[in-house]
């Protein structure tokens, strides 16, 4: 009986600890989404009440879709995010089988290199990949498509060597005698990769997949460099120039931040189970 009362108030002590956190992580969110309902005025009135009443505006909204060309920043967003996650989970898969699986000359030394890739920050490589790309004829030359993939490549590369650490964690947990069976079906390695490793891995997958569209949404320093026109901003360089677009309209700049974090959210809430379990499998497993 005292163990279960001990346990029972430590457990009351957690959990009030972490609603307590939660909701200072939570509140925030709130506060910026009911003042997207609110006049500019109202906002610097009374920030903290709820939008009801004459306080409750859409105004703000149907300014943002008239004034900024939030659909087409929308349209730019996920085809450069789908497009990192599709290529990294391919490519890091791919890499991690081999680095897995198979004994060549150099593998202790390409997976230290995975791990030393790890190390070095996204603004140390900036202005070579910007140089590189330059001499490749994709940046910055007002194509659309050749746009799009000037940010898509350096974002790649900057999620494979996280999405390969994972990935090897996992595939290390597989048993080898599932892709032995394949290969004496007559498999090649392409064949049991897809076929076999990768349904076994689809946890893993799904983590690496909503890190790195997560992670490529996010990524404003990425777009500062190679997104320069109005037409080819994505969701988040958007909203880094509204305030120089739209002075200090409080309520407007917090309809585009609802518009720009509302959507992750509520792509994290529908895939959290995926992300946990893939994290705690490569983890527990590798």
């Amino acid at each position: 009986m005292m163990k279960s009362k001990k346990f029972r108030i430590s457990s009351v002590l957690i959990y009030i600890v972490l609603i307590f956190w939660a909701l200072t992580t939570i509140y925030p969110i709130i506060w910026v989404i009911q003042n997207s309902f609110k006049a500019k005025d109202k906002i610097l009135a009374d920030s903290f009440s709820l939008p009801l009443g004459d306080l409750f505006t859409t105004a703000n909204y149907r300014k943002a879709f008239q004034n900024l060309n939030i659909l087409g920043a929308y349209r730019n967003s996920i085809f450069i995010s789908c497009t990192v996650a599709a290529m990294v989970i391919m490519l890091a898969g791919m890499a991690s089988f081999a680095l897995v699986r198979y004994r060549f000359k150099f593998n202790r030394f390409l997976q230290s290199l995975v791990l030393a890739a790890m190390m070095f920050p996204v603004f140390a490589t900036i202005i070579p990949v910007s140089r590189m790309e330059t001499r490749w004829g994709i940046a910055n030359t007002g194509n659309w498509f050749l746009t799009m993939l000037s940010v898509i490549l350096p974002q790649i590369a900057g999620n494979l060597a996280f999405a390969i650490v994972v990935l090897t964690g996992y595939i290390k947990s597989l048993p080898i005698e599932l892709e032995e069976a394949a290969y004496m079906e007559g498999s090649n390695a392409f064949q049991t990769f897809f076929k076999v490793v990768v349904p076994l891995t689809k946890p893993s997958f799904a983590t690496v997949a909503i890190f790195s569209f997560l992670w490529s949404y996010n990524d404003l320093f990425t777009q500062m460099f190679f997104l320069r026109t109005k037409d080819m901003w994505a969701i988040t360089r958007l909203l880094n120039e509204l305030t120089s677009m739209e002075g200090t309209n409080y309520g407007l700049m917090a309809a585009a931040v609802t518009l720009v974090v509302v959507p992750v959210i509520i792509v994290y809430i529908f895939l959290q189970k995926y992300i946990i379990k893939g994290m705690t499998a490569g983890a527990v497993k590798g």
